[in-house]
């Protein structure tokens, strides 16, 4: 493939967002060196870095980058300082949900797998969760997170009214996403719903199921989201690809995480707009900044989702998930995922260890 640059916005955030995004860029770097690509990283402020230097949590010039950008990596946002500001000033809700709204990424992808050298850093038994990849679909620009909301004094107290709010149009697009990502794994989709109690679970489940004549060769099953959670717990080599509504994904992906024992081994891409948005799924960790203890890896392996789903890149982002099994396999472990008999390593560590091994192939 012939030699590219590609121009990613890079930001990253609050707390521990700067040292795993530094990491990632590391990675990333390398892995354009092996393969023939290269990359112009441009930095922006976002969260409560930016409300503090702007006095907004996404200022009209980071979301112009990103909108000039072919991808956006984001660190992580947000942090007990900023809790008392108005909610449109809050970092998650003045800049996260808006830059989503803004790109129209309606597709957030969250896979949970469980390395070899990892299946016993799991709070669940090995012979559970040893083998897991599970690919979470959540839809990520509609829902309770976006409808209308209202709260008012009421009778000495309060009332609060939030809408969920879905139109067809909007599930049949991160359904038929959802299906051509199973087709291209084991061919299992199982849709989440609480079709029992919600009338927008009642229309997600009609056009999922309409849909499913579109894709004879993927096998279609649904599951209310309780029952989901539990079977998480219980046997969660059974799903291959799971498909949500937004609030549910947000509670199952994290659900899923722990499952692969640590929160910063889990990656997200945000995806379905021209630009792709990735991130980590964890939170900015503001306690565990600048101490160099974090775990870069769920950064890192955003970057390969970042170079699959937005650039095409199979070839470098297989070489960077490679790299992180090899490193993890020979017994490097960041404080969060450390187990006895291995070697702790801080997160810039971490981060020179597996750009390391992208390059050595």
């Amino acid at each position: 493939m012939e030699n590219q640059t590609y121009k990613i916005a890079v930001l990253p955030g609050d707390g521990i967002g700067p040292e795993v995004t530094a990491e990632a860029v590391r990675v990333l770097t390398a892995a354009g060196r092996r393969f023939g690509c290269s990359f112009e990283f441009c930095e922006a402020l976002i969260g409560g870095a930016a409300y503090d230097a702007a006095g907004h949590p996404l200022p009209p010039e980071t979301l112009e980058l990103c909108k000039q950008s072919d991808a956006i990596l984001l660190g992580a946002i947000g942090g007990p300082k900023w809790d008392n500001l108005p909610v449109h000033l809050r970092p998650e809700a003045g800049a996260l949900l808006p830059l989503r709204k803004a790109l129209d990424v309606y597709a957030n992808l969250r896979p949970a797998v469980v390395f070899d050298a990892l299946a016993n850093a799991s709070t669940l038994k090995r012979e559970v969760v040893e083998g897991l990849d599970i690919m979470i679909v959540r839809e990520l620009t509609g829902g309770l997170y976006f409808g209308k909301k209202k709260r008012e004094k009421i009778n000495g107290g309060e009332r609060v009214e939030e809408t969920l709010e879905y139109t067809t149009g909007e599930i049949e697009r991160v359904a038929r996403f959802a299906f051509g990502l199973a087709r291209q794994r084991r061919k299992k989709l199982t849709s989440v719903d609480k079709v029992n109690v919600l009338e927008s679970s009642r229309l997600w489940r009609d056009v999922v199921t309409r849909l499913a004549g579109d894709y004879p060769d993927v096998e279609l099953s649904h599951i209310l989201v309780d029952n989901c959670a539990m079977q998480l717990v219980r046997n969660p080599r059974q799903f291959d690809v799971l498909l949500t509504e937004n609030m549910f994904g947000d509670i199952l992906s994290d659900l899923a995480a722990q499952l692969t024992g640590s929160l910063g081994m889990l990656p997200s891409a945000s995806v379905g707009g021209s630009i792709g948005l990735y991130e980590p799924s964890h939170g900015s960790a503001p306690k565990y900044a600048g101490l160099g203890v974090v775990n870069p890896i769920a950064t890192i392996l955003s970057g390969a989702m970042m170079l699959r789903y937005s650039f095409g890149r199979e070839d470098a982002a297989g070489a960077i998930e490679r790299a992180v099994a090899a490193a993890l396999a020979r017994g490097y472990r960041t404080r969060d995922i450390m187990e006895p008999g291995c070697r702790q390593v801080s997160t810039a560590e971490m981060g020179e260890i597996i750009a390391g091994l992208v390059e050595k192939g």
